[in-house]
């Protein structure tokens, strides 16, 4: 007859029971899991620096010369945009730095949607075309700082208009990316009409100067492109030949009636 002794399995179970803590015990604070990190806040890319468009009204017209031709030009290309003043940026996550050209194109890049700024990063490029309106003020700023930054970022061509003639000499200044993509002057030639003009290879046309404007020409018919004020004046005179073909008509009808 065997003892009713404590066998081997009893004995396990004694032991995890002077083990176990009692109802009162103390136990071992779980750690804490770190919290997930918040996601980084989205970069805001302003749509106005607060500056004013033009230094005046006079280079605000050349603005709207050298920018609306172009718009009309191109309009029915899908693939080139046409902009002016709008804030363009080049370096992603940085939105303090910058650029505002006065006039550009684009091509290759779609026309649709409007954009309230640009990110070359997703356009896949700055501009291919370039007019800074210049002056004293802005001097420094174009002939040093954006020429750097145009050249860099393959702006295939950079003009300046200086419509007072405040330091260039004379008022308008071409330049191209040559094969090293270094910019390389453009020569400017004066017409048989007295006009100064350059030639844009990359437009195909020439940028000439009007007066104190910019204007383009088209040198297969000779024929500048039409500015708002030529669009002006040919709805005017649209209207004011339709108006007197109606009064001729009323004319002619009173005259039968009294027949």
């Amino acid at each position: 007859m065997v003892d009713g002794g404590v066998g081997p399995e009893a004995d396990l179970r004694t032991a995890a029971a002077k083990r176990r803590p009692g109802p009162g015990a103390l136990r071992a604070p779980l750690p804490r899991r770190a919290k997930p990190a918040a996601p980084p806040a989205p970069v805001e890319y302003p749509e106005s620096d607060g500056r004013p468009m033009s230094e005046s009204t006079r280079h605000w017209d050349v603005t709207v010369d050298a920018t609306l031709p172009l718009k009309e030009r191109y309009r029915n290309r899908a693939d080139v945009f046409v902009g002016s003043d709008l804030m363009m940026y080049y370096e992603r996550d940085l939105p303090q730095i910058y650029v505002s050209p006065d006039v550009f194109v684009a091509f290759g890049v779609p026309r649709e949607p409007a954009r309230d700024i640009w990110k070359t990063w997703e356009e896949g490029k700055l501009a291919d075309f370039v007019v800074e309106v210049t002056s004293k003020s802005t001097q420094d700023r174009d002939e040093t700082t954006k020429r750097e930054l145009y050249q860099r970022l393959g702006v295939r061509e950079y003009w300046q208009f200086d419509p007072t003639g405040d330091y260039l000499d004379p008022i308008l200044k071409g330049q191209r990316l040559d094969a090293d993509g270094i910019y390389a002057a453009l020569c400017l030639k004066t017409g048989a009409d007295g006009v100064l003009y350059g030639v844009s290879e990359v437009l195909g046309l020439h940028v000439c100067v009007y007066g104190e404007r910019l204007r383009y020409r088209n040198p297969n018919t000779g024929e500048y492109l039409p500015t708002a004020d030529d669009h002006r004046r040919l709805a005017e005179a649209a209207r004011a030949e339709a108006e007197a073909a109606r009064d001729e008509a009323e004319a002619l009808r009173q005259q039968l009636a009294g027949r």
